[in-house]
């Protein structure tokens, strides 16, 4: 992390939806530099955080700020601006199934910046082969493209001009394991550049350990458990603990101290 200052902070959130009560007073903050990850059961509110800071859902009580600034006081062209620098990645692909992969994926730089075709086409298939995709695929359309290969081409489309910060709602959901892997690797090597910040919602307990600086754990309505996975881990608390060990880790562990229970090892 390059300073304490916050780079994004949600401030004593309040939310619901009728008799639905998502948060009660609810902090988070995500400072410049780092990868956190927001761990947490289905439902419970993970993806309406990420929202929350690119202004695509209003808390019903409390603050959004980035760089300082309250962003439900933003107008809708400074929320434009302020989208220029936040990328999101959501759930689903969200593709144009009116254009071309090439289209999808290079928008951004074909409406915001001044970049040849052939720039646009060269960066369209560097940010495709770093998730694991064939430059071929950039004249297809969407239709063509199998669930995870559209859910790979958006992630492509997030990173292609290269924002400041991205917010990945579950980005590893419905990927085979070796797409997975290279996800895993495009966040590490994002975070070579300390300049970059990463903030990822998901239920894949591997590469969150893997990629994250800091983890956030929700329950009761709120993250109560904030910081690094060794400090998480100091805690033993039986509330979190399950979210603080991917399956293998664990399995590995178990059979570790299976054999130093076996008299073939004493």
């Amino acid at each position: 992390m390059t300073d304490n200052t916050p780079l994004i902070e949600l401030r004593n959130i309040n939310l619901a939806f009728g008799n639905n009560v998502i948060f009660t007073e609810m902090s988070l903050c995500v400072y410049p530099g780092e990868c956190l990850s927001l761990l947490g059961e289905s439902g419970m509110g993970k993806s309406l955080c990420l929202k929350m800071m690119v202004g695509l859902q209003e808390p019903d009580a409390g603050e959004v700020l980035v760089n300082g600034r309250n962003i439900t006081d933003l107008n809708s062209d400074e929320l434009v601006d302020l989208r220029h620098h936040i990328s999101y990645v959501f759930q689903e692909d969200a593709l144009f199934d009116s254009m071309t992969v090439l289209e999808n994926v290079g928008y951004y730089l074909i409406e915001h910046t001044r970049l040849s075709d052939e720039e646009i086409r060269e960066r369209c298939r560097v940010a495709l082969e770093s998730v694991g995709l064939h430059a071929r695929n950039l004249d297809l359309m969407p239709a063509n493209l199998s669930g995870g290969m559209r859910k790979r081409v958006g992630l492509a489309r997030s990173i292609v001009f290269e924002p400041q910060t991205v917010l990945f709602d579950d980005p590893t959901r419905g990927l085979d394991p070796i797409s997975i892997t290279r996800i895993g690797t495009l966040l590490h090597k994002r975070h070579e550049d300390k300049s970059k910040t990463s903030v990822l919602a998901t239920h894949d307990l591997k590469t969150a350990l893997s990629v994250s600086n800091r983890l956030a754990v929700l329950h009761s309505r709120k993250f109560p458990y904030q910081g690094t996975l060794a400090a998480l881990r100091e805690l033993k608390d039986p509330e979190i603990d399950p979210f603080l060990y991917d399956p293998d880790e664990k399995l590995q562990d178990e059979r570790k101290r299976a054999r130093a229970r076996s008299p073939r090892f004493q």
